[in-house]
Protein backbone atom coordinates (compact mmCIF):
# COMPACT_ATOMS: atom_id res chain seq x y z
CA UNK A 1 0.00 0.00 0.00
CA UNK A 2 1.38 3.40 -1.10
CA UNK A 3 2.28 5.38 1.66
CA UNK A 4 -0.27 8.15 1.11
CA UNK A 5 -3.20 5.68 1.27
CA UNK A 6 -2.17 5.16 5.41
CA UNK A 7 -2.21 7.27 8.47
CA UNK A 8 -1.66 6.79 12.28
CA UNK A 9 -3.98 7.74 14.98
CA UNK A 10 -1.94 7.77 18.17
CA UNK A 11 -4.75 8.15 21.37
CA UNK A 12 -2.23 8.86 24.07
CA UNK A 13 -3.49 8.91 27.46
CA UNK A 14 -2.49 8.41 31.05
CA UNK A 15 -1.29 5.43 31.06
CA UNK A 16 -0.51 3.92 27.78
CA UNK A 17 0.00 4.75 24.10
CA UNK A 18 -2.51 3.64 21.65
CA UNK A 19 -1.99 3.83 17.99
CA UNK A 20 -4.00 2.78 15.13
CA UNK A 21 -2.58 2.22 11.35
CA UNK A 22 -5.50 3.51 9.55
CA UNK A 23 -6.21 3.70 5.65
CA UNK A 24 -7.52 6.69 3.56
CA UNK A 25 -11.44 5.44 4.36
CA UNK A 26 -10.22 5.12 8.03
CA UNK A 27 -10.16 1.01 8.24
CA UNK A 28 -8.14 -0.36 10.84
CA UNK A 29 -5.06 -2.26 9.00
CA UNK A 30 -3.04 -2.70 12.06
CA UNK A 31 -2.69 -1.38 16.07
CA UNK A 32 -0.25 -1.44 19.19
CA UNK A 33 -0.10 -0.59 22.63
CA UNK A 34 2.76 0.59 24.68
CA UNK A 35 2.34 1.59 28.71
CA UNK A 36 4.08 4.57 28.07
CA UNK A 37 1.14 6.93 28.86
CA UNK A 38 2.21 10.22 29.65
CA UNK A 39 2.45 9.65 33.64
CA UNK A 40 5.63 7.81 32.93
CA UNK A 41 7.20 10.29 30.84
CA UNK A 42 9.42 13.37 31.51
CA UNK A 43 9.60 16.79 29.91
CA UNK A 44 11.17 16.31 26.49
CA UNK A 45 10.96 12.03 26.08
CA UNK A 46 7.80 12.23 24.60
CA UNK A 47 9.20 12.52 21.18
CA UNK A 48 11.65 9.78 21.26
CA UNK A 49 8.48 7.38 22.82
CA UNK A 50 6.86 7.82 19.89
CA UNK A 51 9.11 7.48 17.07
CA UNK A 52 10.14 4.15 19.00
CA UNK A 53 6.32 3.23 18.97
CA UNK A 54 5.81 3.97 15.59
CA UNK A 55 9.17 3.04 14.02
CA UNK A 56 8.25 -0.27 12.68
CA UNK A 57 5.25 1.07 10.34
CA UNK A 58 7.71 4.13 9.42
CA UNK A 59 10.19 1.69 7.99
CA UNK A 60 7.15 0.62 6.17
CA UNK A 61 5.03 2.73 5.16
CA UNK A 62 7.52 5.48 5.11
CA UNK A 63 6.85 9.30 6.48
CA UNK A 64 2.85 9.34 7.05
CA UNK A 65 0.98 11.65 8.73
CA UNK A 66 0.21 11.41 12.14
CA UNK A 67 -3.02 12.56 14.28
CA UNK A 68 -1.93 12.52 18.35
CA UNK A 69 -5.16 13.33 20.71
CA UNK A 70 -6.36 12.56 24.34
CA UNK A 71 -4.33 13.80 27.39
CA UNK A 72 -1.03 13.66 25.31
CA UNK A 73 -2.63 17.61 24.14
CA UNK A 74 -3.29 18.60 27.86
CA UNK A 75 -1.52 20.72 30.32
CA UNK A 76 0.33 17.52 31.46
CA UNK A 77 1.04 16.12 28.06
CA UNK A 78 3.48 16.62 25.39
CA UNK A 79 2.21 20.46 24.35
CA UNK A 80 -0.76 22.00 25.67
CA UNK A 81 -3.36 22.47 22.33
CA UNK A 82 -6.19 25.21 23.80
CA UNK A 83 -9.68 23.76 23.66
CA UNK A 84 -12.05 25.02 20.58
CA UNK A 85 -15.49 26.65 22.00
CA UNK A 86 -18.38 25.47 21.13
CA UNK A 87 -20.30 25.24 19.06
CA UNK A 88 -17.64 23.53 16.94
CA UNK A 89 -17.14 20.80 13.96
CA UNK A 90 -14.62 19.23 11.98
CA UNK A 91 -13.25 22.40 10.01
CA UNK A 92 -13.34 24.51 13.95
CA UNK A 93 -11.25 21.83 15.02
CA UNK A 94 -9.11 21.03 12.25
CA UNK A 95 -7.99 25.33 12.86
CA UNK A 96 -7.60 24.65 16.45
CA UNK A 97 -5.14 21.95 15.91
CA UNK A 98 -1.18 22.32 16.40
CA UNK A 99 1.37 20.84 13.61
CA UNK A 100 5.36 19.65 14.19
CA UNK A 101 7.34 17.99 11.68
CA UNK A 102 8.85 14.50 13.33
CA UNK A 103 12.69 13.66 12.24
CA UNK A 104 11.77 10.89 10.03
CA UNK A 105 9.76 13.97 7.87
CA UNK A 106 6.26 12.65 9.00
CA UNK A 107 3.52 15.48 9.90
CA UNK A 108 2.56 15.24 13.61
CA UNK A 109 -1.00 17.06 14.03
CA UNK A 110 -1.98 17.35 17.66
CA UNK A 111 -5.71 17.42 18.17
CA UNK A 112 -7.56 19.86 20.36
CA UNK A 113 -9.95 19.03 22.94
CA UNK A 114 -13.45 21.06 23.04
CA UNK A 115 -15.07 23.27 25.61
CA UNK A 116 -18.44 24.59 26.56
CA UNK A 117 -18.34 27.68 27.98
CA UNK A 118 -21.95 27.43 28.97
CA UNK A 119 -22.03 25.39 31.31
CA UNK A 120 -21.85 26.50 35.65
CA UNK A 121 -20.24 27.23 37.62
CA UNK A 122 -17.16 26.45 34.94
CA UNK A 123 -16.87 25.53 31.35
CA UNK A 124 -16.78 22.15 30.31
CA UNK A 125 -13.87 20.04 28.73
CA UNK A 126 -13.24 16.99 26.81
CA UNK A 127 -10.38 15.73 25.13
CA UNK A 128 -10.95 12.85 22.26
CA UNK A 129 -14.93 12.48 22.70
CA UNK A 130 -15.14 15.50 20.71
CA UNK A 131 -13.12 13.30 18.05
CA UNK A 132 -15.59 10.25 18.86
CA UNK A 133 -18.82 12.51 17.76
CA UNK A 134 -17.07 13.78 14.93
CA UNK A 135 -16.31 10.28 13.48
CA UNK A 136 -20.14 9.34 14.58
CA UNK A 137 -20.84 12.31 11.68
CA UNK A 138 -22.36 15.60 12.57
CA UNK A 139 -24.76 15.23 9.77
CA UNK A 140 -27.94 14.80 11.87
CA UNK A 141 -29.27 16.56 14.78
CA UNK A 142 -29.17 14.17 17.96
CA UNK A 143 -28.19 13.40 21.59
CA UNK A 144 -25.53 11.33 21.83
CA UNK A 145 -23.87 9.30 24.80
CA UNK A 146 -20.30 8.64 25.46
CA UNK A 147 -20.21 6.25 28.40
CA UNK A 148 -17.16 5.38 30.50
CA UNK A 149 -14.44 6.99 33.57
CA UNK A 150 -15.70 10.26 32.40
CA UNK A 151 -19.48 9.93 30.51
CA UNK A 152 -20.67 12.66 28.15
CA UNK A 153 -23.56 13.69 26.75
CA UNK A 154 -23.34 15.64 23.98
CA UNK A 155 -26.14 17.68 21.65
CA UNK A 156 -24.91 18.07 17.94
CA UNK A 157 -27.38 20.58 16.06
CA UNK A 158 -26.65 21.90 12.34
CA UNK A 159 -23.27 20.15 11.58
CA UNK A 160 -21.43 21.38 14.81
CA UNK A 161 -20.98 20.05 18.73
CA UNK A 162 -23.52 22.53 20.25
CA UNK A 163 -22.96 21.95 23.73
CA UNK A 164 -22.56 19.14 26.31
CA UNK A 165 -21.85 17.41 29.87
CA UNK A 166 -19.59 15.64 31.96
CA UNK A 167 -20.87 12.97 34.36
CA UNK A 168 -17.90 11.13 36.64
CA UNK A 169 -20.09 8.30 36.84
CA UNK A 170 -17.44 5.43 36.49
CA UNK A 171 -14.72 7.50 38.64
CA UNK A 172 -17.39 7.55 41.39
CA UNK A 173 -18.06 4.02 40.84
CA UNK A 174 -14.30 3.32 41.03
CA UNK A 175 -14.10 5.23 44.10
CA UNK A 176 -17.01 3.43 45.94
CA UNK A 177 -15.57 0.14 44.82
CA UNK A 178 -12.20 0.95 45.76
CA UNK A 179 -11.91 3.06 48.68
CA UNK A 180 -15.18 3.38 50.49
CA UNK A 181 -16.57 1.20 53.59
CA UNK A 182 -19.77 0.13 50.78
CA UNK A 183 -17.05 -2.37 48.91
CA UNK A 184 -16.31 -3.96 52.15
CA UNK A 185 -19.53 -6.03 51.49
CA UNK A 186 -18.48 -7.27 47.82
CA UNK A 187 -17.58 -10.54 46.69
CA UNK A 188 -14.33 -10.76 45.38
CA UNK A 189 -13.56 -11.48 42.65
CA UNK A 190 -15.97 -9.25 41.78
CA UNK A 191 -19.36 -10.52 40.30
CA UNK A 192 -21.97 -9.20 37.62
CA UNK A 193 -25.30 -9.45 38.49
CA UNK A 194 -27.74 -8.24 35.95
CA UNK A 195 -30.77 -8.46 37.93
CA UNK A 196 -28.95 -6.56 40.73
CA UNK A 197 -27.95 -3.74 38.31
CA UNK A 198 -31.55 -3.46 36.97
CA UNK A 199 -32.47 -3.62 40.99
CA UNK A 200 -29.76 -0.51 41.09
CA UNK A 201 -31.34 1.46 38.51
CA UNK A 202 -34.78 1.26 39.21
CA UNK A 203 -34.13 2.54 43.07
CA UNK A 204 -32.03 5.20 41.26
CA UNK A 205 -35.23 6.10 39.07
CA UNK A 206 -36.89 6.32 42.39
CA UNK A 207 -34.86 8.99 44.09
CA UNK A 208 -32.63 11.55 43.99
CA UNK A 209 -31.12 11.33 47.38
CA UNK A 210 -28.13 10.03 45.84
CA UNK A 211 -26.00 10.87 49.00
CA UNK A 212 -28.52 8.66 51.29
CA UNK A 213 -29.19 6.32 48.46
CA UNK A 214 -25.75 5.18 48.40
CA UNK A 215 -26.05 4.11 51.95
CA UNK A 216 -28.77 1.42 51.21
CA UNK A 217 -25.64 -0.83 49.52
CA UNK A 218 -24.53 -1.05 53.45
CA UNK A 219 -28.00 -1.51 54.92
CA UNK A 220 -29.21 -3.54 52.27
CA UNK A 221 -26.55 -5.59 53.23
CA UNK A 222 -27.20 -5.29 56.92
CA UNK A 223 -31.23 -6.39 56.63
CA UNK A 224 -30.01 -9.78 54.88
CA UNK A 225 -32.10 -8.36 51.63
CA UNK A 226 -28.40 -7.95 49.51
CA UNK A 227 -26.05 -10.22 48.96
CA UNK A 228 -22.21 -9.78 48.84
CA UNK A 229 -22.87 -11.20 45.21
CA UNK A 230 -25.15 -8.43 44.08
CA UNK A 231 -23.70 -5.67 45.91
CA UNK A 232 -21.18 -4.10 43.25
CA UNK A 233 -23.70 -4.73 40.55
CA UNK A 234 -26.59 -3.25 42.62
CA UNK A 235 -24.38 0.25 43.21
CA UNK A 236 -23.56 0.47 39.77
CA UNK A 237 -27.04 0.53 38.78
CA UNK A 238 -27.51 3.36 41.26
CA UNK A 239 -25.12 5.45 40.33
CA UNK A 240 -25.75 4.74 36.23
CA UNK A 241 -29.33 5.09 36.94
CA UNK A 242 -28.81 8.79 38.90
CA UNK A 243 -26.67 9.64 35.83
CA UNK A 244 -29.49 9.10 33.41
CA UNK A 245 -31.76 11.02 36.36
CA UNK A 246 -29.22 13.36 36.50
CA UNK A 247 -29.35 13.81 32.58
CA UNK A 248 -33.02 13.60 32.31
CA UNK A 249 -33.40 16.62 34.99
CA UNK A 250 -30.63 18.46 32.98
CA UNK A 251 -32.97 18.67 29.81
CA UNK A 252 -31.01 16.05 28.03
CA UNK A 253 -33.78 13.70 26.70
CA UNK A 254 -37.76 13.63 27.88
CA UNK A 255 -39.54 9.88 28.46
CA UNK A 256 -40.11 8.65 25.20
CA UNK A 257 -36.40 10.77 22.85
CA UNK A 258 -33.90 9.11 21.33
CA UNK A 259 -30.60 9.22 21.83
CA UNK A 260 -27.47 7.51 20.45
CA UNK A 261 -24.52 5.84 22.25
CA UNK A 262 -21.22 6.52 20.46
CA UNK A 263 -17.78 4.47 20.80
CA UNK A 264 -17.63 1.31 23.16
CA UNK A 265 -15.68 1.75 26.46
CA UNK A 266 -17.41 -2.23 27.36
CA UNK A 267 -20.43 -0.16 28.96
CA UNK A 268 -22.93 -0.08 26.13
CA UNK A 269 -24.85 -3.10 27.32
CA UNK A 270 -25.33 -1.39 30.36
CA UNK A 271 -26.13 1.92 29.63
CA UNK A 272 -29.16 0.83 26.79
CA UNK A 273 -30.82 -1.37 29.84
CA UNK A 274 -30.43 2.14 31.89
CA UNK A 275 -32.11 4.25 28.92
CA UNK A 276 -34.69 1.65 28.74
CA UNK A 277 -35.62 2.01 32.59
CA UNK A 278 -36.19 5.49 31.75
CA UNK A 279 -37.54 5.18 28.25
CA UNK A 280 -34.65 6.55 26.22
CA UNK A 281 -34.64 4.95 22.88
CA UNK A 282 -31.20 4.11 21.91
CA UNK A 283 -29.48 3.74 18.70
CA UNK A 284 -26.05 2.07 18.97
CA UNK A 285 -23.35 3.80 16.82
CA UNK A 286 -20.22 2.29 15.46
CA UNK A 287 -17.30 1.29 17.20
CA UNK A 288 -14.28 2.84 14.93
CA UNK A 289 -15.73 6.50 14.94
CA UNK A 290 -12.44 7.85 16.82
CA UNK A 291 -10.47 6.71 13.65
CA UNK A 292 -12.76 8.05 11.10
CA UNK A 293 -13.01 11.56 13.29
CA UNK A 294 -9.29 11.80 13.87
CA UNK A 295 -8.58 11.48 9.96
CA UNK A 296 -10.96 13.43 8.99
CA UNK A 297 -9.42 16.05 11.59
CA UNK A 298 -6.28 15.20 10.47
CA UNK A 299 -7.32 15.81 6.28
CA UNK A 300 -8.41 19.11 7.28
CA UNK A 301 -5.82 20.13 9.64
CA UNK A 302 -3.20 19.28 6.34
CA UNK A 303 -4.84 20.85 3.49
Amino acid sequence: MAAETTSIIVDWGTTSLRAMLVDAGGKELDRLETPHGISTLKAGEHENALMTALSPWFSQYGAVPVAALGMITSRNGWVEIPYVRCPAGSTELAAGTSRRLLPNGSDLVFLPGLTDPARRPFPDVMRGEETQIVGHGLACDATLIIPGTHSKWAGVKAGRIESFQTFVTGEIFALLMTHSFIARGATQPPVDDPEAFRWGIEEAKKSNVMLSLLFSARTGGLAGELSAQQLRSYVHGLVIGQEFRQAQDAGWYCEGNRATIVGNDGLNDLYMVAAKAFGLDIFLGADDVLNHGALEILHNALS
